[in-house]
């Protein structure tokens, strides 16, 4: 009996710990600073402010906008959530102008899905100029509540995952690997006919120099960017001297909402230049990740590869940057909330595992504007053998 009151009066004190932390996190008021580019809203509450306050990674808050409530966990990073999830990204810096609070969904645009704001594609640099819609500004009023005390906290912290700049911190990778730079050569692809990339322009991850070298080394003829617009391509430092700008490349400047219609038709674009072109082909964006991963996850499935083959191409960017392998919950976990599940949504069936993938990539290349003509052409070349 006396083990049990130990234990009833350890579990109240819990309890109460657990409250009171939660009743500490008081309301925030905030407001829009900017809309980045992939429509995700940077507030005026800083990272290290909202964290002071009471707020922790792990935690579920209550986001009010303009009426709407919306539940979201508290996370340091994008593939904290699932492909087309929402997400309040907390990032602290001694640096006050690199401590931030976004709100964003992943793999798709937050701004749209409010209804306040568009985006509109401009020649000039960056690319992009939003522009909010009838009856909003950048005065719109937010406000964050805490919704749930650590009730992400188990799932955040499975999907920790930890990236370096420094070309040293990988001394078991090739440089094409740290480049996460690779043949795609899963069923149905020809020979040496595709690669994947990070950027081999874009310095920010340092990986550019060793991209480019491989670039040239596979002798790559075309270039498919889907990151850039083309004046930020050639406004790059070092694009000039780089291999990739002697090369036949289309900038297509995308968005990361798969569903949305410019990034649809543009990955449309992208495929008819490929086609349009001589092989050895290379698609990336910035990290060579997400719309590098679905385009080259769309080809593979059009040329016949298994689900398998497509998970595994598509986690072997997840080795080379994070170290994550096979075997482990985190490896399950990426799979089923990102390519799967984007795949999925895409083709617009339950499970890549019991689809034809075949068959529905075909479908999804003629529901985004290609036509019969276009995605037999561009089969024709991607089977071709070059070495």
């Amino acid at each position: 009996m006396k083990k049990l009151h130990c234990a009833l009066i350890c579990l109240l004190v819990l309890t109460l710990a657990v409250l009171s932390a939660a009743a500490a996190a008081e309301p925030i008021e905030t407001g829009i600073r900017s809309i980045q580019k992939y429509g995700t809203l940077e507030l005026t509450v800083s990272g290290n402010s909202l964290l002071e306050m009471g707020y922790e990674y792990g935690d579920i808050v209550t986001v009010t906008i303009d009426g709407k409530t919306y539940d979201m966990p508290v996370v340091s990073s994008y593939n904290d959530v699932d492909s087309g999830c929402m997400l309040c990204r907390v990032i602290t810096s001694d640096n006050p102008a690199e401590s931030i609070v976004q709100l964003a969904i992943n793999m798709g645009s937050f701004a749209t899905e409010l209804g306040i704001a568009s985006r509109t594609a401009i020649g000039e640099d960056p690319g992009f100029r939003w522009d909010y819609n009838e009856g909003y500004d950048n005065m719109l009023a937010i406000s964050i509540a805490m919704g749930e005390k650590g009730g992400y906290a188990d799932e955040y912290k499975i999907r920790q995952l930890v990236r370096s700049e420094v070309r040293e911190d990988y001394p078991d990778l090739t440089d094409e690997q740290y480049a996460n730079f690779r043949n795609v050569a899963t069923t149905g692809m020809g020979t040496g006919a595709l690669y994947r990339s990070s950027s081999p322009v874009n310095p920010a991850i340092n990986r550019n120099l060793e991209a480019d070298a491989a670039v040239r080394t596979a002798g790559i003829n075309t270039v498919m960017n889907m990151s850039d617009s083309e004046e930020a391509m050639k406004n790059y430092d070092g694009y000039a001297e780089s291999y990739t700008s002697t090369l036949d490349v289309i900038a297509l400047n995308l968005g990361m909402d798969f569903s949305a219609d410019d990034f649809r038709a543009g990955l449309a674009e992208g495929f008819r230049f490929l086609a349009g072109h001589r092989a050895p082909y290379l698609i990336h964006c910035n990290k060579g990740k997400d719309r590098t991963g679905f385009a080259a996850a769309v080809l593979e499935c059009l040329m016949g590869a298994s689900a398998e083959e497509v998970t595994a191409d598509y986690m072997a960017t997840y080795a080379n940057y994070y170290g994550v392998v096979p075997g482990t919950g985190q490896y399950d976990a990426i799979v089923r909330s990102n390519i799967a599940k984007t795949l999925a949504a895409s083709f617009d069936i339950e499970s890549i595992y019991d689809a034809d993938l075949s068959a529905e990539a075909d479908d999804y290349l003629l529901e985004i504007g290609m036509t019969r003509e276009e995605i037999e052409s561009l089969k024709a070349c991607l089977s071709e053998d070059i070495r």
